[in-house]
């Protein structure tokens, strides 16, 4: 009877797994601060997209560590990189699934910021490019979307113009629109291997106590041209997916962070908190609030509960 009168369902095909694509051949290396997940060379990339589709999943994102790091972030669009080489095997071998890629420079970059450095601070305009650049190479090898999640101003117009101009008129931007400065995204810096060397990202990432200033950075993607827009984090921010999906009635990602899996799967291994359903109720708040789509370290587990309960 609960379920006949349910108003919120969530489903597989609403989950995106991020998974960690680093250079060689056999790497399976853990990332300690997130039970369950790795740093994966291409042909464990592979298996692990196989069984993300296998398990009804709709999407995949892919998150860089390179060979090599600079201050420019030049490995980010290397055409051989381990981005660019798992997109290509992905769809080469999973080919119902889609592939979305995170485009950012702090992977990249020696010092790990989002951009470029210039007076000690990233320079906005300058990191316009090195985006452009990356997106397109990500577009050349086959991505299906990618995600641009610097939060430099005019990016989205950049990288639609860029994408356009050598034919990938048909590839969409799903933009981290509202992404803010926070600190539930420690653990992914393990895994991205990303930790800002100096400073932090406070002076391009969002204020935490800002809900008007996300409706403005959402509007000017919109305007940009962005298919999709993201919120990040998820659950300290439902009440800002409720307002944009409200106000726009857009395509709205949200990503149930790094260290919001990790707090979960913590308490759970101490016995605080029942693992399983405090993963379920967390996903069907974010739906809830206006989600369409949830980027989540849970996705594979909670694809399995919704199969058995399906």
């Amino acid at each position: 009877m609960r379920r006949l009168v349910r108003e919120t369902a969530i489903a597989p095909d609403d989950l995106i797994l991020p998974l960690f694509v680093t250079p060689g051949k056999g790497v399976k290396k853990p990332i300690k601060s997130m039970p369950g997940h790795f740093q994966l060379s291409v042909d464990n990339i592979r298996k692990e997209a196989k069984e993300a589709g296998d398990l009804g999943i709709s999407s995949v994102i892919l998150f860089g560590i390179p060979e090599y790091k600079d201050p420019e972030g030049s490995s980010a669009y290397d055409p051989k990189g381990p981005v660019q080489a798992a997109i290509a095997e992905i769809k080469a071998k999973v080919p119902g699934l889609i592939v979305i890629t995170d485009v950012c420079a702090c992977e990249y970059t020696s010092h790990g910021h989002c951009g470029i450095i210039k007076n000690n601070d990233v320079d906005n305009d300058a990191t316009l490019e090195l985006l452009s650049r990356e997106a397109l190479s990500h577009a050349e090898a086959g991505a299906d979307i990618v995600a641009p999640s610097d939060m430099m101003d005019g990016r989205v117009s950049a990288i639609r113009s860029t994408l356009d101009d050598n034919g990938f008129t048909q590839v969409p931007i799903m933009s981290y629109a509202a992404k803010y400065a926070s600190a539930f995204y420690g653990p992914f810096r393990e895994a991205a291997e990303s930790t800002p060397q100096f400073g932090d990202r406070r002076t391009y990432q969002m204020d935490p106590a800002n809900s008007d200033e996300a409706i403005r950075e959402v509007m000017l993607d919109v305007t940009e041209g962005a298919d999709i827009v993201m919120v990040k984090p998820a659950l300290p921010y439902l009440d800002i997916i409720r307002r944009i999906k409200s106000e726009f009635n857009y395509p709205v990602a949200a990503y149930n962070v790094s260290g919001e899996f990790s707090m979960i799967k913590a308490a759970a291994e101490k016995g605080w908190l029942d693992g399983e359903r405090a993963m379920m109720e967390s996903l069907v708040s974010i739906k809830r609030a206006g989600a369409d789509m949830i980027l989540t370290y849970f996705a594979k587990e909670a694809a399995k509960v919704l199969q058995k309960e399906g």
